[in-house]
């Protein structure tokens, strides 16, 4: 294996889910500004918008988001090509 390929300053960091609160503790480099104390031990603190525990994929939970429109849009983009609707002429 190469030496100074790899980095030297692997520690354990917090990653706090900020979506549901779940905090897990594991190794790495992570750049954190900010502290959490969990079971009495000061760790660095990294935010996460989404992780593990709140993904959909990894829940097995879904939500169907409709921002704007989105299907209404699509079926009217695609509307001239809708076999079962009769051609006036």
């Amino acid at each position: 294996m190469k030496t100074g390929v790899h980095p030297e300053n692997y520690r354990l960091v917090a990653f706090k889910d900020m979506s549901n609160d779940d905090v897990f503790i594991t190794k790495s480099t992570a750049e954190a500004k900010e502290n959490i104390t969990v079971d009495g031990v000061e760790y660095p603190l990294v935010k996460l918008e989404i992780s593990r525990t709140s993904h959909p994929y990894y829940t097995g939970k879904t939500k169907l988001v409709d921002t704007a429109g989105r299907i209404d849009k699509f079926k009217n983009k695609y509307k001239k090509f809708d076999k079962s609707e009769k051609k006036e002429e």
